[in-house]
């Protein structure tokens, strides 16, 4: 890169001499067939000096493996709700952009390695349109399919709540229960529990490998949304989140 400040070399100085130059323009850095290196000085004022020399990365293309995200939340976070629509656009420009960027990289960039303020907004988007149209709204202040947006107090307690009878669909839990291994997990627990005391397999029932009957029958229905409701919970606690009370209608009392 040029030096900085400097617009040509100072003719106090016998550049002729030697074989460091002043750059009053960037230029390239040619390939030589060997590893190339730059030394990086910083002078203080006080008589101080830092010294690094850098070597150049070898380049290493990988083949992107083909991943499908399916549903990605992007979580965004900011001191103020001005900062937090600033943040918004930064990203929106990101993503409307030409880039490589993936949006599941993306959210887990943006969980894992960006700090957690006070005002908060969440985006749960399926594909790069979604997450651009999601991101439109919160940078323009505006409400959005898929985004909520609220404020965090160190104070604020959590609470889990669980339904009864009538929150149940054929398959659900499947898709949660082949990408997560908590919930599987418990899952399994779960049947092994109620094994006995059934003729038909929490699994099959899931999985829909017992058809879709399962929905009219009470004595399926409700052990089977416990299952989930206790599985659900395993989830949000193996990622932090531990309730400080829990309450929960009909069946949702025993998963309480």
């Amino acid at each position: 890169p040029q030096t900085l400040h400097v617009n040509e070399p100072s003719p106090k100085v016998d550049w002729a001499s030697g074989a460091v130059s002043l750059l009053t323009e960037s230029r390239q850095w040619p390939e030589t067939g060997r590893p190339r290196r730059a030394a990086v000085s910083s002078f203080g004022i006080s008589g101080t000096n830092a010294h690094t020399i850098l070597e150049f990365a070898p380049v290493v293309v990988e083949e992107p493996a083909e991943v499908d995200s399916g549903i990605v939340p992007l979580l965004l976070s900011a001191k103020t709700d001005k900062a937090l629509a600033g943040q918004a656009a930064r990203l929106l420009a990101l993503l409307s952009g030409q880039t490589e960027a993936g949006l599941l990289d993306v959210g887990y960039s943006l969980m894992a390695s960006r700090a957690g303020f006070e005002h908060r907004a969440v985006l749960v988007a399926a594909d790069r349109e979604g997450a651009v149209r999601g991101l439109e709204a919160l940078a323009s202040g505006e409400p959005g399919a898929g985004l909520v947006q609220g404020t965090a107090g160190s104070a604020g307690k959590v609470a889990f709540v669980f339904p009864g009878q009538g929150s149940q669909w054929a398959a659900m839990g499947a898709e949660l229960w082949e990408q997560s291994p908590v919930f599987a997990e418990r899952i399994a627990e779960c049947g092994a529990a109620l094994a006995p005391f059934t003729d038909w397999s929490l699994e099959d029932v899931l999985l829909g490998r017992a058809g879709e009957a399962w929905l009219e029958r009470v004595d399926v229905v409700q052990p089977v949304l416990w299952a989930v409701m206790v599985s659900l919970a395993e989830v949000w606690r193996a990622a932090g989140v531990e309730p400080s009370v829990v309450v929960g209608h009909s069946q949702g009392e025993i998963a309480a």
